[in-house]
């Protein structure tokens, strides 16, 4: 049940109130300006209804108190027909509505609703920008490997500047996550983040997805249309696989770039922009501009801060730790008790090669929670693809040796190969691997570092 607190010096009025109220609300009174802020501090309420005539402290002044405490919870004045005016300027300093006296009880019940649904709106948005302002926060992206602290320190550096960006990695590795981190932890939080896929749409349609257009500008511009950029100003604009664009676009971006404006598509005026472009691709854009579909100029405009993500099958070592982060989140989705992984799972998972990346561990793992009606994922709740890995360890450890190699240098791949494994057997916990290899800590700690099995930071 909602609370309601009540603000009034006539206690007979008090009383009415609270009996016309209470039948939907928990309703709190005070007499007085000072003992409705001390009960304020220490109870959470949903709306004030306050008089404006009070001794000492008047509604007004009470309303600028509550509003320095708590700008969102909504106020409601009761005033007498003379004090319209000071009614009036009560809502200029922040008053959600104000009922004149004497008023009905439907309407007054029919105000303090909409206040109170006001404060719900308010309080669930708030919620919102901060899960998303969570979601995207780079302390939380996850990643203890040495290449993603890397990443982690370069987005906290270049966050708060106007610089552009350019993401590169293969699909699928979290390039628009890094994107919307570098967003969301800028002076630009507050503003759009506004993303273009540009291989995905034709080259006039990104012309105009990207610009806008004007009424008649083509057949079936019917109206006047924002392009993304009008729509990202004071914001971020996320372009992906930038380099996709034609020719005659890579121009038009270069001209955003230098100059800040641009036209929509058959219109003449110009429009200043305020946007950061953060661009990404998979593909190499020095081979693109070597193979003469990518322009030298754009490319140096876009690269002044370069990020590369690498491939998961480069970062094995945050597997165990992105297994735990979407076991977490689906079984929290389906409301499940939060699942494990048998070591068998993770062996499989270690070892295969990850071609979709990030993208394509998060759904194997949605999978199998899914398939999943214990407390544990099996290998039988993983896709047949990666079932079909022969993960015995001989097999695994045999298979696919590098061809043309000597007797010595074969033996050692062998031995990097059953290091890794017992590491991944014993959940990367050195002193528990070495006893299963019958070694000490610190050979093992030696061979790690001999044959670069874990980050520096992990030895």
């Amino acid at each position: 049940m909602e609370n309601i607190l009540v603000v009034d010096d006539e206690k007979n009025f008090l009383i009415i109130l609270k009996a016309v109220l209470e039948e939907e609300y928990q309703v709190l009174t005070a007499q007085d300006a000072f003992t409705a802020l001390e009960i304020l501090s220490h109870t959470d309420v949903d709306t004030v209804l306050t008089d404006m005539k009070m001794p000492q402290m008047d509604g007004i002044l009470l309303l600028e108190r509550i509003k320095q405490i708590n700008p969102e919870l909504p106020v409601i004045i009761m005033t007498a027909y003379g004090t319209v005016e000071k009614a009036v300027e009560a809502m200029k300093k922040g008053a959600f509505d104000y009922v004149l006296k004497p008023f009905s009880n439907e309407e007054l019940k029919l105000n303090v609703r909409k206040a109170i649904d006001m404060h719900h709106l308010l309080r669930e948005n708030r919620r919102l920008n901060q899960a998303l302002h969570q979601r995207y926060h780079f302390e939380n992206l996850v990643g203890k490997s040495t290449a993603m602290q890397r990443i982690f320190d370069l987005i906290r550096k270049v966050a708060n500047t106007k610089t552009t960006v350019l993401i590169t990695g293969e699909t699928g590795t979290g390039k628009e996550l890094v994107a919307k981190a570098i967003h969301y932890n800028s002076g630009r939080k507050n503003g759009p983040f506004i993303s273009v896929n540009c291989g995905a749409l034709a080259e006039t349609l990104l012309d105009s997805e990207l610009f806008g257009h004007e009424k008649g500008s083509f057949t079936g511009a019917i109206a006047l249309r924002k392009g993304r950029f009008e729509l990202a100003d004071k914001g971020t604009l996320f372009l992906d696989e930038v380099s996709e664009m034609s020719p005659s676009l890579q121009v038009k971006l270069l001209r955003v770039l230098q100059e800040k404006e641009f036209e929509r598509v058959g219109g003449t005026k110009t429009i200043k922009t305020d946007v950061r472009i953060i661009t990404a691709s998979n593909k190499d854009l020095k081979e693109e501009i070597k193979a003469g579909r990518f322009r030298e100029d754009l490319y140096y405009r876009l690269n002044v801060v370069h990020i590369h993500l690498p491939p998961l099958r480069e970062r094995t070592t945050d597997i165990p730790l992105l297994v735990a982060y979407f076991l977490k989140k689906y079984s929290k989705e389906m409301r499940k008790r939060e699942l494990k992984v048998t070591p068998e799972v993770l062996n499989i998972l270690y070892n295969y090669s990850w071609p979709g990346n990030i993208r394509e561990l998060e759904n194997v793992i949605e999978r199998a929670v899914v398939l999943c009606s214990g407390e544990e994922i099996k290998p039988e709740h993983l896709p047949e693809r990666l079932r079909e890995q022969d993960t015995s360890v001989h097999a695994e450890i045999f298979k696919h040796l590098p061809p043309n190699l000597k007797l010595p240098e074969i033996l050692e791949e062998i031995e990097a190969r059953f290091i890794k494994h017992a590491l991944v057997q014993n959940n990367f916990v050195q002193a528990k691997a070495a006893r299963a290899l019958g070694i000490t800590k610190s050979l093992l700690q030696y061979k790690i570092k001999r044959y670069k099995l874990l980050p520096q930071k992990d030895w």
